[in-house]
């Protein structure tokens, strides 16, 4: 059996290590733009799923070979009040979402999908994140530091950001990026065998 996580993130690179995983990183190129409209736990699952296929769709013969290869796809993305908050564009776009978290209380969203033999197995977990009241000068600083830029809601949980949270309800792996209770489940409902392994 061979594990393939089809994204670029160290974050979840760390996370799958951390669990024990043996894996390889392939990064998926699919396309990720969603219709206008699509809620926040459609959308990451179904991200989630276009990149675990992106990646199962282009593996080379000798990685096939004749065991199963099980491909690990994730989205996530920060929902305030309805509105979704993906990577900032740039600085300007990293301090208003910031600033927007603010004092309240947000939900971090993330859809993991598993990819083998043509088949899928998906699923989305939230957890929701309260930060403290937030300084202009300590946003803009954050800000400056360059943390949030490739970050869905301009922060990290695992870093800088962790002196603004109050109060996390849910897995705290979801919020930096890859929720292994739910990855776990995803690969032994699709017959991955974890060597005995439990994250």
């Amino acid at each position: 059996m061979e594990l393939i996580l089809a994204s670029q993130s160290p974050r979840r690179r760390e996370l799958l290590a951390d669990a024990g995983y043996d894996f390889r990183v392939l990064v998926s190129e699919a396309d990720e733009t969603l219709p206008e409209g699509t809620k926040p736990a459609e959308g990451v699952r179904i991200l989630a799923e276009r990149k675990a296929k992106a990646v199962e769709s282009t593996l080379p013969p000798e990685i096939i070979g004749t065991a199963p290869v099980f491909v690990v796809g994730a989205d996530t993305l920060v929902e305030l009040n309805g509105v979704p908050l993906g990577k900032p564009k740039d600085e300007d776009d990293a301090a208003a979402m910031l600033s927007s978290l603010s004092g309240q209380t947000h939900r971090v969203v993330t859809g993991v999908a598993v990819a083998v033999g043509g088949r899928l197995f998906s699923g989305v977990e939230t957890t929701s994140v309260t930060f403290r009241p937030l300084s202009r000068k300590e946003i803009a600083e954050y800000v400056a530091s360059g943390e949030p830029m490739d970050k869905a809601g301009a922060y990290g949980i695992q870093a800088g950001a962790v002196r603004f949270v109050q109060k996390v309800d849910g897995e705290l792996d979801n919020v930096i990026g890859l929720p292994r209770k739910l990855l776990a489940k995803l690969l032994s409902d699709a017959g991955y065998d974890a060597g005995g392994k439990t994250p």
